[in-house]
């Protein structure tokens, strides 16, 4: 039986973290094998089982906190554990505390891990476009800085998110970006149906930019292109599956 396998970002080096892949799980039919989703309609012994493997390949031992995830710019800071079935609403989580483990769940949105290494903050946001135009991120900065970061220390890598070529979209879904600010039109090209593809990993990494992140790494892993190490919600859309599996990304400092 294979063991997760989590995939690291070179920034984050010095920090417990993985972008976990949808391997090395128990699950099985569509949402197989790692399948993180507690609200997926999966097995629930299984989504613990697949959530316990996923912390252990991070930090083994250590308590792991989600959100439950709607599409917001809220971000919690974190101070002790709760447990899944009592998770808060917001879609970012920070913390300064050693020996715990902050999560979020994507199937094509973007999962964004960050740490200031000298002052032992980090946090981890769910980047969906919506919550990224909200401003998701500025709120995760801005709540680490309020434990201690600097901006200029902190860096921030972007996992495993659609590729813009994947990521069609109806003309009325530009216009909030263009008010937003029209320089956001480069974030956005025409597809072969003549219908604009949005480049959300771009986007969400000039927002970690404009809050004046200095390290972004973002990683350029496809997750509708790439079946066997993602899950993606669009692919599952656009084949009719029943379900989809949602991927866990995963970021802490060790305890004493």
């Amino acid at each position: 039986m294979s063991a997760p396998q989590p995939i690291r970002a070179g920034l984050l080096a010095g920090v417990s973290h993985g972008f976990l892949t949808r391997e090395g799980g128990v699950s099985t039919g569509a949402v197989a094998s790692l399948n993180g989703g507690l609200g997926s309609g999966d097995d629930p012994a299984a989504v613990a089982e697949n959530r316990r493997r996923a912390a252990g390949a991070v930090m083994p031992g250590s308590p792991m906190v989600g959100p439950y995830q709607v599409h917001s710019a809220t971000c919690l800071i974190v101070t002790e554990p709760w447990s899944d079935d009592a998770r808060p609403e917001a879609d970012a989580l920070v913390t300064d505390r050693p020996g715990l483990l902050l999560s979020v769940l994507t199937a094509d949105c973007a999962p964004v891990l960050l740490a200031d290494l000298e002052a032992g903050v980090v946090g981890a946001a769910h980047a969906g476009w919506r919550g990224a135009i909200a401003g998701v991120t500025d709120a995760t900065v801005a709540a680490m800085l309020k434990l201690g970061a600097k901006v200029e220390r902190i860096a921030a890598a972007i996992g495993p998110t659609i590729a813009q070529k994947h990521y069609e979209v109806g003309h009325a879904f530009v216009e909030p970006f263009l008010i937003e600010d029209s320089d956001n039109a480069r974030f956005f090209a025409d597809g072969p149906s003549g219908r604009p593809h949005f480049d959300l990993e771009a986007y969400v990494a000039a927002r970690l930019a404009a809050a004046g992140l200095r390290k972004v790494e973002a990683m350029g892993l496809d997750t509708y292109g790439d079946e066997q190490r993602f899950y993606s919600f669009r692919r599952a859309t656009h084949r009719g599956e029943p379900a989809y599996g949602r991927l866990i990304s995963i970021i802490g400092f060790p305890g004493e």
